[in-house]
């Protein structure tokens, strides 16, 4: 790694460094502990992925979206069950990677892709404005012109100065400027000390203090069930993210099993846990990170920030980093998608559209699930309605059926109703040399067909059919015409191959 790549890597993580402070607090808050719990979750969080991860640049912490489902089990039963359930949580996550059950994310379609990126970019904007607030309250016209005064400010320098220089980033550059300004001037506006303090010391190594009965399971496991999911599909798909803004790829299982280690870590050092953080691994993508380095720069800056610069870090104004928040958020949402719309498939609209607002809404982890279920029962509706057959009669007068597509679950039906046993002559083939049979149902369904034609007493011949298919046909077993040189050797996905 030359100078320049150091240079900008440290500068990098200096900026995520600034940006995760509000952040953990914010989160910590919402999940009903103290700040500390979340700014420790996110040092051991974007160190531990920084080092072990499965992509360089991505950057890990404490986040909303794990924060909002941690708040009931807080609530009900105490923050040492939230400790507990994110070291389960974490084991949880190691058992995905050490099964390679992350490549299956590749398997999230593009349209999916878009509305996560578009929910999550609204989500990020409309979370600052919970930094518009004073104890609850709104606050005053005043306060409210200041802030936005300072938030423009900070925007403005983030868009204009890459213009003139590009020294260090000019996220940075902005936090500082307004941050300088602020403090000359004595303007009165919102700090990060007014949201809690950071001073603190080292994070001590903590065995969550429950009963290690079978009840404490029961009480964790659902909520760390529903915290790894949600973990590892945002992680995931923001790894498949920066993947497709750097031109890169990264290791889904591996960074699956640095996530449930940092997970299993957090959960010993009594923080509350975390996964990937689009908004702060876009801020260091854009700074031009893409090395490790920066993530352990952040991760080290942080721990620096509460044991030896808390009191510098308190006086920064929260208008500084929601106006960064707004710039990540701009630039984070896919705004050409909204043109593409009108030219893409209606049902990839429809995708893009509800998994954005669902992300809004609900949750993330649902509005994936949504997504990928629409998708995927689209895609069978489509390959169902792919079938066709043509009949025609041979020169032995025998009637010849040749089926064409996929012959699977979704298109059982409609194979079913190509055929007449009542009206077919006595010698009935059926040719799949143009067809494939995908699935159980298939087979079941060649099976019936089998049936009907015997009970009509008639001779059903099928033709084609790959060897495997024919291990498990049942009644029409006996109807196989085998051709050694000729019969097709693909694979059907049934529980009965090995």
């Amino acid at each position: 790694m030359n100078k320049y790549a150091i240079k900008t890597e440290f500068f990098s993580g200096l900026t995520v460094a600034l940006a995760l402070v509000p952040e953990a607090i914010a989160f910590a808050l919402i999940a009903q502990v103290s700040p500390l719990t979340g700014l420790y979750a996110a040092f051991f969080l974007c160190l531990i992925t920084a080092l072990f991860g499965g992509r360089p640049g991505m950057i890990s912490g404490a986040t909303g979206a794990l924060a909002v489902v941690m708040v009931s089990l807080v609530v009900q039963h105490g923050v040492e069950y939230l400790f507990a359930s994110v070291v389960l949580m974490g084991l949880l996550q190691l058992t995905f990677g050490a099964l390679k059950l992350g490549k299956f994310i590749r398997m999230v379609p593009h349209s999916v892709m878009l509305g996560f990126v578009n929910g999550l970019a609204i989500v990020i904007f409309l979370a600052q404005f919970g930094h518009f607030r004073t104890e609850g309250a709104w606050m005053n016209s005043q306060q409210l012109m200041v802030m936005a005064g300072l938030i423009a400010l900070t925007m403005t320098i983030i868009y204009l100065l890459p213009k003139v220089s590009t020294a260090i980033p000019s996220a940075l550059a902005a936090i500082l400027i307004v941050a300088g300004l602020v403090a000359a001037v004595g303007i009165d506006t919102k700090t990060v000390g007014d949201m809690g303090s950071i001073a603190g010391g080292l994070p001590l190594f903590h065995i969550p203090q429950v009963p290690l009965t079978l009840e404490t399971l029961y009480i964790i496991a659902p909520y760390s069930l529903i915290l790894a999911a949600i973990g590892l599909i945002e992680s995931l798909l923001t790894l498949n993210l920066v993947d497709e803004i750097t031109n890169t790829r990264g290791q889904p299982n591996r960074e699956s099993l640095a996530q449930g280690a940092a997970n299993v870590v957090a959960g010993f050092f009594a923080t509350m846990g975390g996964c990937a953080m689009i908004g702060q691994s876009m801020i260091n993508i854009d700074s031009g990170a893409r090395q490790r380095l920066s993530g352990v720069v952040a991760a080290v800056f942080l721990l620096g920030f509460i044991l030896f610069l808390s009191r510098w870090i308190e006086m920064i104004p929260v208008a500084a980093l929601v106006g960064l928040m707004f710039v990540v958020a701009e630039k984070t949402f896919e705004w050409g998608s909204l043109q593409a719309l009108k030219k893409i498939p209606r049902q990839d609209a429809i995708i893009v559209i509800g998994v954005t607002v669902i992300t809004v809404m609900t949750d993330l982890a649902i509005a994936v699930l949504c997504g990928v279920i629409f998708a995927a029962l689209v895609f069978a509706w489509q390959q169902a309605k792919q079938i066709s057959v043509r009949a025609r009669t041979d020169e032995q007068g025998w009637k010849v059926y040749e089926l064409e597509g996929s012959l699977f679950f979704a298109s059982t039906a409609n194979f079913a109703e190509q055929f007449s046993p009542k009206e077919d002559p006595q010698h009935v083939v059926i040719e799949f040399r143009n067809a494939k049979v995908v699935d159980h149902s298939a087979v079941e369904a060649i099976d019936a067909l089998a049936t009907r034609y015997q009970l009509e007493g008639k001779i059903l011949h099928l033709r084609h059919l790959s060897p495997d298919c024919l291990e498990l046909l049942d009644k029409a077993k006996g109807m196989v015409e085998v051709n050694a040189y000729e019969d097709p050797h693909y694979h059907i996905a049934d529980n009965k191959l090995g």
